[in-house]
């Protein structure tokens, strides 16, 4: 089967939100894979990253942050939507590309090469690719995952896809359809509706500052729980929290240049937000290894320019403090 986008894996130059010298290369497996699908069809990702102006803290771990469909549709006119899965997941998948969909599809990421040194071949983990070419007859996947396109073949191509079963798992995978429709560029009137939109249902108060205080009471537990247990509770926290902020960052600056002006001053403090996470996951890191370490400093001041950086936002396109959109 030819490729629905016409990339190669060899030949492929992630986007540069994806940049070595990002402060977070990554933020998850679903974020990472839209940005670099959209890309790839030759639109903007960085209007579609206002739902981070909406992430939040919920108590225990910070949003896990995604494009959402109602923003991809307003800005691109891709519509994204769960499939039924019925049948198993390749044929879906086959069937998806044979009329011009494609997927995103829920695997083990014990099969994917690109994962090697953490998961691959070493421990099974919950992941989300995009393919884009299949080959039954070679064996052979390629794959939007994380922050590239990649290819797969042989006994990886049996085991991502469960060949070897001759009935449907009693657990599914979450599978969704990506309709490309007419594909359209984005303009001023959807980048300011999806904008007022998340601004519109932000967290009430400040989640840097309830993330802050949930780090120092989980400090005594990370001192004990060792290394594995605190990479899982970091991604949770500390990641999407720097990764969130510093695509806010950059939808901040996006928008500064698109009729908002003023923004740009948000995306400074984002900025911040997103270093002093990472400032605070190294100081945690020690503190796995059984090292004393005191993070308050910097997280008060992360919240802090949390808070001074979505004040600018909504002042700017014009949300209120009651969540209520004012006429701009």
């Amino acid at each position: 089967m030819s490729r629905l986008i016409d990339i190669s894996p060899d030949r492929y130059r992630p986007h540069t939100l994806h940049e070595d010298d990002r402060v977070w290369a990554q933020t998850n497996c679903y974020t990472d894979l839209w940005i670099e699908v959209l890309h790839s069809l030759g639109l903007d990702p960085v209007p579609a990253l206002a739902c981070a102006f909406s992430s939040r803290f919920d108590g225990n771990q910070w949003t896990f942050l995604k494009l959402k469909a109602e923003d991809i549709y307003a800005l691109y006119g891709i519509e994204v939507a769960e499939m039924n899965v019925w049948r198993a997941p390749l044929i879906h998948v086959e069937d998806n590309l044979a009329v011009g969909m494609l997927s995103t599809v829920e695997v083990d990421g014990y099969w994917l090469p690109d994962t090697l040194g953490t998961s691959y071949h070493e421990g099974h983990t919950k992941t989300t690719i995009v393919p884009n070419r299949i080959d039954r007859v070679a064996g052979e996947l390629e794959y939007f995952h994380n922050s590239g396109y990649y290819m797969l073949r042989g006994e990886d191509f049996s085991g991502v896809f469960d060949l070897d079963r001759s009935s449907l798992p009693s657990f599914v995978p979450y599978v969704e359809q990506i309709r490309l429709n007419p594909v359209h560029a984005t303009n001023a009137g959807n980048i300011a509706e999806v904008a007022r939109r998340n601004v519109a249902v932000r967290a009430a108060g400040n989640p840097v500052r309830e993330l802050g205080r949930k780090v120092i009471a989980d400090l005594e537990w990370v001192q004990g729980a060792g290394m594995d247990a605190f990479h899982l509770w970091s991604f949770g926290l500390l990641r999407q929290c720097g990764a969130s902020a510093e695509l806010a960052a950059d939808a901040s600056e996006f928008l500064d240049t698109s009729g908002f002006s003023g923004m740009v001053e948000a995306a400074a403090d984002f900025r911040k937000v997103a270093s002093g996470a990472k400032s605070v996951q190294f100081q945690m890191a020690r503190a796995a290894r059984g090292r004393a370490v005191d993070p308050r400093e910097q997280l008060d001041e992360m919240a802090v320019s949390w808070k001074r950086a979505m004040d600018v936002v909504a002042d700017t396109v014009g949300v209120d403090s009651h969540r209520h959109l004012r006429l701009v």
